[in-house]
Order: C-alpha cells, then sequence, then structure tokens
C-alpha cells in the first residue's frame, strides 16, 4: 500500500458532514456545503451529492435511505423507480408531493458493478457512513421543523432510533422523538418494487 494511505484513511473515519458545515446555516448554504462534503469516502465514487429538496415551511417530511442510480444522476431525491412507487402512494393518500420535503439519511450512492454489463447495483450504507452523513439529516430537520417526520426503510429508522429498532415490529406507530412533533416508520418504496418483482418471478 502506497505511503500516506493509512493517515487519510484514519483521518477520514474521525470526519464527519459537520465539518464541513457552512458557517450561516439555512437551506441553501447546506445544500451548497454538502455538495463539497468528504466526511466519508462515498463521494469518490458518487457522481454528485443529492441533498433533501421541497418547501421551507413543509409539514411533512420523507426520509429515506441514500440515493440510487437515477438520484445520483439527476441529484434530486427520489425520482427513481422507487420514486415512482413513492409518487403513487402519496396521490393515493391525498398529498402533493410538492408540499413534501424529501431526503434521504445518506447523501451519496454507494453502489457496486454488476457481474456484467454497465449496471451499478446499490449497496447498504454501513454504520460509519450513515452516522458520518448524519449532521445533514439533523440540519434539514432544525430547518424545516416538520410536524410529521416519516423514516423510510431500516437505515432511516435506526439512524433515528437505534440499530436494534425494528420496522417489521413499530411500522406505522408513533414514536416519541424530540425532533418533531410525530416520527413514524414504514418500509422503503424500494422494498416493494422488490417484493413485486419476486412475485412475477413466482409468476413466471
Amino acid at each position: 500500500m502506497p505511503r500516506g494511505i493509512p493517515t487519510m484513511m484514519s483521518t477520514e473515519l474521525e470526519r464527519s458532514a459537520a465539518d464541513f458545515f457552512p458557517k450561516r446555516v439555512t437551506l441553501r448554504t447546506l445544500a451548497e456545503a454538502a455538495q463539497g462534503c468528504r466526511g466519508c469516502g462515498l463521494y469518490r465514487n458518487a457522481t454528485q451529492t443529492v441533498f433533501g429538496e421541497g418547501p421551507r415551511d413543509a409539514e411533512m417530511m420523507l426520509v429515506g435511505e441514500q440515493p440510487g442510480d437515477r438520484e445520483d444522476v439527476m441529484g434530486r431525491p427520489f425520482v427513481g423507480p422507487a420514486g415512482d412507487v413513492l409518487d403513487r402512494a402519496l396521490v393515493e393518500a391525498g398529498i402533493d408531493r410538492d408540499d413534501v420535503y424529501l431526503t434521504n439519511v445518506v447523501k451519496h450512492f454507494k453502489w457496486k458493478a454488476a457481474p456484467r454489463g454497465k449496471r451499478r447495483i446499490h449497496r447498504k450504507p454501513d454504520l460509519h457512513e450513515v452516522l458520518a452523513c448524519k449532521p445533514w439529516l439533523e440540519a434539514e430537520i432544525g430547518q424545516i421543523h416538520p410536524l410529521v417526520l416519516v423514516l423510510l426503510g431500516a437505515t432511516a429508522a435506526q439512524a433515528m432510533f437505534g440499530n436494534a429498532f425494528r420496522v417489521t415490529k413499530e411500522r406505522g406507530t408513533f414514536l416519541d422523538s424530540p425532533l418533531t412533533p410525530a416520527v413514524t416508520a414504514t418500509v422503503h418504496p424500494s422494498s416493494i418494487l422488490r417484493a413485486l418483482g419476486s412475485i412475477r418471478t413466482a409468476n413466471t
């Protein structure tokens, strides 16, 4: 291993998003500062930082795990296949997407190359990556002050409530948290896509 690499890696492990915060914190300055975040190593293989988006006065905030392939390319949260599922769910619930603030715990796409072809396969972020990126999410919550915080999937829920939290057990219940008046967790839209894919495979 070349000299200097261990020192660089150990320094990186000691960093977090908080080291890259702007002096004046607003949603705009946070989003701009996040583009240069080097709090963990995920920025190396990502196209760009994907920060949250939505109105400053949103009453509801939806938090996922991390951007996917399409989000990484387009620089916006929930614009890929899972975003399509989420959009349909919001319509059925009578909620306008433009009224909701959408974001992820981790702001860079973590992936591995497919065995064949150019497809990039999602990889779950590890605990260090989640904790390193969490200050961005906490700052977003602090700026939005949503009345309802919805955590989509295990990574988002465990980032807020610890690794012992189980979405399968707590799904749909309202949880006590100093973050917002109402916090709840449910499955991530991508899990619905996986379930549908399994059903189609079984029926072929």
